[in-house]
């Protein structure tokens, strides 16, 4: 799972249309916020961003543009992104909470192309129609539905074993008061850390026990940061703790 990704914008042999570095999460949350609409079902939303993000993934991951002589890893040619887009604020919580998967197929490794239209002034057999998964949607169809719907039965959601630029992987499962051990050592760290750049968040002891003073400190950095903010260290949370520890340790470095 990359850090970032190389947003060449414009055809592919443009060569006076800008490269930029962008943030996968980032890019993955621009292109939804400008392909589907932030009032279709929960379900629809879900399945149109697992979508974007394999056909993301499988472009990085089979470098298929640098395999034809580019300077770039994926482009906005294959998918609508506008520099400096305005995200909507349930497109971008979908993305932090399914970022690191992606789908496949039993035996395949690399994620699945998941071509896609939009299903009303282009219509794709075989490929994922986006007014289409919004009808599905209404009818209740779940994302994994949808998207069997027209991707075909035996496709999965995988995820990630690495995710670059993150210090340590979730644990798996949620960290919340009583929970102890070395992946609460970690998230108090790195809030402390991050306590230094955001100092609204306390201080708290490294001793890998959650009690209620690092859900004090958890509770701030999710409310600064636009998370639900209920205390309990979540796959959200803990990515987006990594996230920003990461970034003001860089900072600090270049000081």
């Amino acid at each position: 799972m990359p850090e970032y990704i190389i947003v060449h914008d414009g055809t592919p042999s443009d060569t006076t249309a800008n490269n930029y570095y962008v943030r996968y999460k980032d890019y993955i949350k621009n292109v939804a916020s400008c392909e589907i609409y932030a009032t279709w079902p929960e379900a629809t939303i879900t399945a149109n961003v697992l979508a974007i993000i394999s056909f993301t993934l499988n472009r990085v991951y089979t470098e298929w543009y640098r395999s034809k002589g580019y300077n770039f890893s994926s482009t906005a040619f294959d998918h609508k992104w506008i520099n400096q887009k305005t995200v909507y604020e349930n497109i971008s919580q979908t993305v932090d909470r399914i970022f690191a998967n992606y789908l496949s197929r039993p035996n395949v490794t690399q994620p699945l192309l998941t071509q896609y239209c939009d299903g009303k002034r282009v219509t794709c057999p075989n490929w994922l129609s986006q007014w289409g998964s919004k009808y599905l949607g209404d009818q209740g169809y779940t994302a994994i539905e949808i998207l069997r719907n027209y991707y075909g039965d035996d496709i999965y959601i995988n995820e990630a074993e690495q995710i670059a630029g993150v210090p340590s992987s979730w644990p798996g499962y949620n960290l919340s008061v009583g929970s102890t051990g070395e992946s609460v050592r970690t998230i108090q760290e790195q809030l402390n850390r991050i306590g230094r750049n955001y100092q609204s968040i306390p201080t708290i002891a490294v001793d890998g026990i959650f009690g209620n003073n690092t859900k004090a400190a958890v509770e701030q950095f999710q409310s600064i940061f636009n998370l639900p903010a209920n205390g309990i260290v979540d796959y959200p949370t803990w990515y987006k703790i990594s996230q920003i520890y990461v970034g003001v340790s860089r900072i600090a470095e270049l000081v």
